[in-house]
């Protein structure tokens, strides 16, 4: 219950943090993350948010900076706000509050962080890492390459939709690996997922 509380509160926060029409997010495609780094360090307000995979990289920030940012090769998003920028350091020090009231235990299965691509394994470094991931960028495709790395081959995806699996494609094509995504958003698919894996 207090974990579902916390997870409300985010989205609550982030949503509240910045007016309606302020912020924007824009995807960028067929560019290389270090080439729309470049392209938008000296403009202000504005970063990348997701690294999802070898040519989609989303930027965020305040409205006018993403547009600038985004003059080529780019698809303004239908979002309600600069989600996973510095334009939410207040929601996540609100955020913050919410789970100091929260008991978080030691982690028994390491799991890696999007905010570093790293595993966690303490249990200290969890909530200042929840904090840090409102407005840091989602590694993405450097997550899944860290678990590529230690054999990982298989992926689970749940939710609606086939967008990780998607992005997984691309990131094995991208380190010439074979990776397999299931997507998960039914209890029939996951009873298929479990008799495939059994």
């Amino acid at each position: 219950i207090d974990a579902a509380k916390a997870v409300r509160k985010r989205g609550i926060y982030m949503q509240e943090e910045v007016p309606a029409g302020v912020g924007g997010m824009a995807a960028i495609m067929g560019l290389e993350s270090t080439e729309i780094e470049k392209a938008i360090a000296d403009i202000p307000q504005v970063q990348v948010a997701n690294y999802n995979c070898p040519g989609q990289i989303v930027i965020s920030g305040k409205k006018e900076s993403v547009e600038q940012g985004a003059e080529r090769r780019a698809v303004m998003l239908n979002v309600s706000g600069p989600f996973h920028s510095d334009l939410l350091k207040g929601a996540g020090e609100k955020l913050e509050k919410v789970l100091d009231t929260i008991e978080i235990n030691e982690p028994q299965i390491p799991y890696v962080a999007n905010v570093n691509a790293s595993y966690i394994t303490k249990q200290e470094d969890i909530k200042p890492l929840l904090v840090k991931q409102v407005s840091s960028s989602v590694r993405w495709q450097q997550s899944v390459e860290t678990m590529v790395e230690d054999g990982v081959d298989i992926f689970i995806e749940l939710g609606p939709g086939r967008t990780l699996a998607g992005f997984n494609k691309k990131i094995g094509k991208a380190i010439g690996k074979e990776l397999t995504t299931y997507s998960v958003g039914t209890m029939e698919e996951l009873e298929a997922v479990v008799a495939a894996l059994s």
